[in-house]
């Protein structure tokens, strides 16, 4: 019985990776052939890092990414703050559903009612161009916000309120008590809602396909345009590198976590000891 499970194991982790693993062996590939691997080479890398429109997508990437995952870090650790200080346990519950509702629909909807929105809001405003990195902005922090929620508002429920109310008593003013108290104790839930926006900003194709323009096209964007035409070599290359940045990042993301529960668990013995 164990050896079936794990012979079935395998094959689902080979389903998952073959993918991958095949991208990332052909992007080393000495020759443009798929079907014999004739030697290591990084003739695509260079070829990558000489191709302008592909490191303009990478910079648009980079800069939306970062944008986006910094403003719904700061929106949704203050949106998870006020559901957990509630005090209607119906409020936070509502709450808590509407701010899951973007995580929840598929990303074609989510996509196609932004558009419309968009244009909409551009029509009437008599705009000309209404697409394009400022929609895409607005579009990728719209879905990054649940998980950053999903993340930090644990953290403030795991919190004490008793050191809240001990800061208060000595003296802390409101706003004190959060950045001196509240803020450092669910600062790994905020690194883990940073990276994971980060990672899903730079990964978007479906939604991002619906708001942008063509002044403005993201890194899955212009891969996408390359699939439309003989797929150049140099893709594989630029596939491989997004592979490796969401890895590390995951990895930041899983240390950061295991770190978290450790130092909890110390404090626990600890003061089980005393």
């Amino acid at each position: 019985m164990k050896l079936l499970s794990r012979i079935y194991i395998g094959l689902i982790f080979l389903l998952l990776y073959a993918p991958i693993l095949v991208v990332v062996l052909f992007s080393f590939n000495a020759s443009n052939s798929l079907s014999s691997f004739t030697g290591f080479s990084l003739k695509w890398y260079e070829e990558l890092f000489r191709d302008g429109a592909a490191l303009s997508a990478l910079k648009n990437s980079l800069i939306l990414a970062v944008a986006s995952s910094l403003l719904a870090t700061v929106l949704g650790t203050l949106a998870a703050f006020s559901i957990a200080r509630a005090k209607s346990r119906r409020y936070q519950r509502a709450m808590e559903g509407v701010s899951n509702i973007p995580m929840m629909n598929p990303d074609i909807v989510t996509g196609v009612s932004m558009m419309l929105l968009f244009v909409g809001v551009g029509a009437m405003l008599k705009l000309s161009n209404t697409l394009g990195f400022w929609t895409m902005l607005v579009a990728h922090t719209t879905f990054n916000l649940p998980y950053v929620i999903l993340s930090v508002l644990p953290r403030f429920r795991q919190m004490d309120k008793s050191l809240t109310e001990a800061a208060l008593d000595l003296g802390c003013t409101p706003a004190q008590t959060f950045f001196r108290i509240e803020l450092p104790y669910v600062m790994p839930g905020i690194a883990s809602g940073l990276m994971m926006s980060f990672a899903l900003s730079l990964d978007d194709f479906i939604i991002s396909h619906f708001v942008s323009s063509p002044d403005f096209k993201t890194l899955p964007l212009y891969i996408y345009n390359q699939t439309a035409h003989e797929v150049k070599f140099s893709m594989y290359a630029l596939c491989t590198l997004l592979i490796v940045v969401i890895l590390a990042l995951l990895i930041a993301v899983n240390i950061a976590g295991a770190k978290d529960e450790g130092g909890r668990r110390k404090k626990k013995q600890t003061g089980v000891t005393k």
